[in-house]
Parts: C-alpha cells; sequence; structure tokens
C-alpha cells in the first residue's frame, strides 16, 4: 500500500549537511538510523493484519459476537484513516521527530493494553489509541528519511529500503501474527511495546529533526470526518445485531452521514484543509480514488473471513493459516513488477480495469466455499487470482492518484490514497460483516429445526454438540460466502469504473515529471 512520499530536498533554509547529521553524528550512523525509521513502520503497517489471524481466539477469549469482531480492525483503520492527514500535518508544523517519537510511545502502550485486556471495550479502545499512534507515526516516518539522510545515492537507497519494509509488512504480518498467536493472541500485541520504546529512545539520538512549517491544523476537519466515518461504520456494523429498520442503526447511519457533508463544507472553505478539494476536481483522480477506496474494502474482507474461515472451519493452526496467506505476498509482488513493466506502453484504465476483474473473479471463488473445501483446490487458485488483480490494481492507481497535480499537493494526493484504502477497507468490512451476520442468523434459523428434532428423539448431549457444531460451520460459511458474492459485484463495479472512467493515457503518465513532496 502506498504511503506518503516526499521531495528529495532539504528542509526550506537548511544545508544539505546540516540535514544528515543529526545530532553531530554525521554518516557514521545512517543505518541504525533508517532501522529505526523501517521498524517503526514496520510495526505500523504489519498491525493490519497481523491481528487478522487471532481474530478466533480473540472472540473467544473476550466474548466478541459475530457482529462486534469486525471492530478490533475497524477501530484501528478508522482511526488511522481518519487521522492520517492530521498527523502529517502536525508534523510538518510542531517537528517531524517529535511527532514520529510520539507517535511510536504511544503505539506501544496502547498494544500493551490491549495485550492485557480482559474485556471487548479495553481492547477496541486499544485498537483505537493503536490507530491514532500510527497516523502520527506513519506520514512523519517516510518524512524523516529526508531529514536525516543526504541527498543522491544514500537518499534513494534508503527509500528502496523503505518501500520494500512496507510492502513486506502484511506478509510479516501474517507469519508473524500466526506465529505469537501459537503461544497466545496476547502476544501480538505484546511484540510492539519493546520495538515502539526502543525506536523512542533511540530516535532522539540518531534521527535529526525537521525545520518547521507554518500553518494550522484543520482540527474541525479532522474530528468532523473521523467522527463522522466512526458513527457511519457504527451505523453499518449495529444492523447486524439489530436490523437495517432500528432506530439507533439509521441515527447513526444518517448522522455519520451529516457529520460527513460537514466535513466536506469545512474542507471546501479552509484555507488549511485537510484534503484540498483541487485534489479531488480531476476526473483521473477522483476515478483512482474511489476505486481504491472499493479495493481496500475487497482486501480487508478477503484477510478478515478467510483468516477465520481456515482456522474455525478448516481446522488449521494459526502458524499455519499465516503460511497459507503468503501466495498472495508472492502473487502481489509479481503482478507489480509486471504493471511497472506496462504501465510505460498501456493506458493505466486497461491494467487496473483487468485487475478488478480478476479480484472480482477470486472474490467470486471464494463464494464457491463450502465446509468441506481444502486449500490446494478451492482456495489457493482464487488466492492467486485475487493477489495478481490487487498488484495490476495498486500500481497504476498509485500514478495516477498523484498524477498532473501540483508539487505542492502530490504529497497530499498520495495520503488519500493510503487514507481512502484505509475507510474503504473499514466501511466495507462493517457493510460486508453486516450481511454475513444475517445471512448466519438466517442459516441458523433454516437449521433451527433439525437440531430440536435431534433433542425429540433421544440423541445424546454429546451427539447433539457434534451436530450444533456442525450446523454452526454450515452457517459460518454460508455467511461468509454471501459477503465474498457481494465483494465480488464491489470489485467488478471497480474494474468497470476504472475501464470507463480512468481516461489519461500512459503517454501523458510518462511525461508527469512531478515530484512528489510531503506537506502533511
Amino acid at each position: 500500500m502506498s504511503e506518503e512520499v516526499i521531495k528529495a530536498d532539504p528542509p526550506e533554509g537548511r544545508p544539505v549537511d546540516a540535514v544528515a547529521e543529526p545530532n553531530g553524528h554525521g554518516h557514521r550512523n545512517l543505518g541504525i538510523a533508517l532501522a529505526l525509521i523501517c521498524m517503526a513502520q514496520l510495526m505500523v503497517v504489519l498491525d493490519g493484519t497481523i491481528v487478522n489471524i487471532a481474530l478466533p481466539h480473540i472472540k473467544d477469549a473476550l466474548g466478541f459476537s459475530n457482529a462486534s469482531l469486525p471492530w478490533v480492525v475497524n477501530a484501528y483503520a478508522l482511526a488511522f484513516g481518519g487521522l492520517l492527514l492530521l498527523g502529517g500535518r502536525i508534523g510538518d508544523i510542531l517537528g517531524r521527530r517529535k511527532v514520529f517519537v510520539f507517535g511510536v510511545v504511544l503505539f506501544g502502550l496502547a498494544s500493551f493494553v490491549g495485550g492485557i485486556a480482559q474485556s471487548e471495550s479495553v481492547l477496541l479502545a486499544s485498537r483505537i489509541l493503536q490507530g491514532l499512534a500510527a497516523a502520527a507515526a506513519s506520514p512523519n516516518a517516510l518524512a524523516l528519511i529526508t531529514t536525516t539522510f543526504p541527498a543522491g545515492k544514500e537518499r534513494n537507497r534508503a527509500m528502496g529500503v523503505y518501500a520494500a519494509m512496507s510492502g513486506a509488512g502484511a506478509a510479516v504480518g501474517l507469519i508473524l501474527g500466526g506465529a505469537l498467536t501459537e503461544a497466545s493472541w496476547r502476544w501480538t500485541f505484546f511484540i510492539n511495546t519493546p520495538i515502539g520504546l526502543l525506536v523512542a529512545v533511540l530516535a532522539f539520538r540518531f534521527l535529526g529533526e525537521s525545520a518547521r512549517q507554518s500553518g494550522k491544523f484543520d482540527l474541525p476537519g479532522a474530528i468532523t470526518g473521523t467522527v463522522g466515518l466512526t458513527s457511519l461504520v457504527y451505523g453499518l456494523t449495529h444492523a447486524g445485531s439489530n436490523g437495517w429498520g432500528d432506530a439507533a442503526t439509521l441515527a447513526f447511519i444518517f448522522g455519520g452521514l451529516a457529520l460527513i457533508g460537514i466535513f466536506l463544507g469545512i474542507e471546501a472553505r479552509s484555507r488549511h484543509a485537510l484534503m484540498p478539494f483541487r485534489i479531488l476536481a480531476n476526473r483521473t483522480r477522483g476515478v483512482s480514488f474511489f476505486v481504491m477506496l472499493i479495493v481496500g474494502a475487497a482486501m480487508f474482507s478477503m484477510f478478515y473471513f478467510l483468516g477465520i474461515y481456515v482456522q474455525s472451519i478448516m481446522g488449521y493452526s494459526a502458524i499455519k493459516t499465516g503460511l497459507s496467506f503468503l501466495p498472495f505476498s508472492f502473487g502481489i509482488v509479481i503482478a507489480a513488477q509486471v504493471a511497472s513493466t506496462l504501465v510505460a506502453r498501456v493506458d493505466p484504465r486497461w491494467i487496473a480495469g483487468v485487475g478488478g476483474v480478476l479480484v472480482s473473479a477470486g472474490m467470486f471463488g471464494f463464494s464457491r466455499l463450502e465446509v468441506d473445501s481444502t486449500y490446494w483446490t478451492h482456495l489457493l487458485p482464487y488466492i492467486l487470482v485475487l493477489s495478481f488483480g490487487m498488484g495490476l490494481i495498486f500500481v497504476p492507481l498509485t500514478l495516477t492518484a498523484v498524477s498532473g497535480v501540483a508539487a505542492e499537493d502530490s504529497g497530499v494526493g498520495s495520503a488519500v490514497l493510503n487514507t481512502v484504502q484505509q475507510i474503504g477497507g473499514a466501511v466495507g468490512l462493517a457493510l460486508l460483516g453486516t450481511i454475513s451476520t444475517n445471512a448466519i442468523k438466517d442459516k441458523f434459523t433454516e437449521l433451527a429445526p433439525g437440531l430440536q428434532k435431534a433433542a425429540e428423539s433421544g440423541q445424546s448431549p454429546d451427539q447433539i454438540k457434534q451436530l450444533q457444531g456442525q450446523f454452526t460451520a454450515l452457517a459460518t460459511t454460508h455467511g461468509f460466502t454471501r459477503a465474498f458474492i457481494w465483494s465480488a459485484f464491489l470489485a467488478l463495479g471497480a474494474g468497470l469504473i476504472t475501464l470507463i472512467g480512468l481516461s489519461i493515457k500512459h503517454k501523458d503518465l510518462a511525461n508527469d515529471g512531478q515530484s512528489p513532496v510531503h506537506v502533511g
């Protein structure tokens, strides 16, 4: 997933050597500086997937319902995505190292709270704090590379290592999540605490501070946008347990939409908007952001539902589950390389459009899963198809999202791209989770007479318990496959929107010479 990117120029008014020599250490400790930045970024990125493997164990330990379990993922995604732009802006104004250190310390402490949580509310509160911390650390981690590394070969090498670490985060999260969950799901949280505190302590010695910039924080925009999205997602999730016609469900949904409308009004009038409307005005960028919103929903739902299905229905261990997702990482990397080659010769709408169709095909394949499905026949082929489609989408749309913007806005463009991925994932998972929960309930209602008949026929408690387990597996699989069908339609719609709406030519994309900057 794309993060904010920055121009390879030192902060205004400071020579390159001053930037490259934090605290008088010169270039001798640049390896340590890069390791600190990459450790923090890896911690933030992998936390988006590390918890997915632990979800069944968290559900059993803390008593989450099918309707509330998606909040373990969504609480983090909403806080991260909703406050990401604000975190970058605060770093520009107050100092990137200072905000970065605050972020990694808070991330470590919030992770510790999550690890010792004994209730749903405490765990979800820790996830919100983790998202807030990630929003402070992530946009400033990459920006610190220009503060610490001199322009040229050293900075380019640092950028490459950072990008590789960001790309590897999802795969590392799945494997590490599986390994840690084998010991205890709580270690998926505890692992972050020593890392965050160590990075924070060493950051003051080995990372340089940035020059402060003028500007305002746009707190009204950040608050209305984040609270509005949270209200909308809560309303969508609430419908899973109380129905679409419930008064509270409707109140949260319409209240969230109203707050999002207020947010858009604030951003349209603010001189210091977190999301300037000029970024969205261009058709190419607008289509890119909208499609990535949908793709975020598809990817979040895939990790969420398959992670539970593979463990609860197929009976895989946590570590085996993590390893079963590795082909997804390989597929997306290979497809990204193919897309990077094609984008110089083929219009991006054809590459990303085909990617959307492949993602839809993969999701449709998952919608055919049954209780007795096998990994090699019914999962692996569609994991590869979906991952290849994702890779074909990410590369061209990352380029078109910042194509043609003014230099001072391209950092915002890439930041908005990352934001819509997180928000799309949260909103999509809330909607698909509700669809799944309702389908599970309907299936249980259909199967209930069979359980009652078994009890009346004099079967033993063990036989009834076994039958109930079979019915649970049937209902859960049914609910998940309904969600995958809707995911397939969403992905297909994204592909069609890309083919129809993305009009930029590959030649125009190649001639777009803007250098991206980070403006918060």
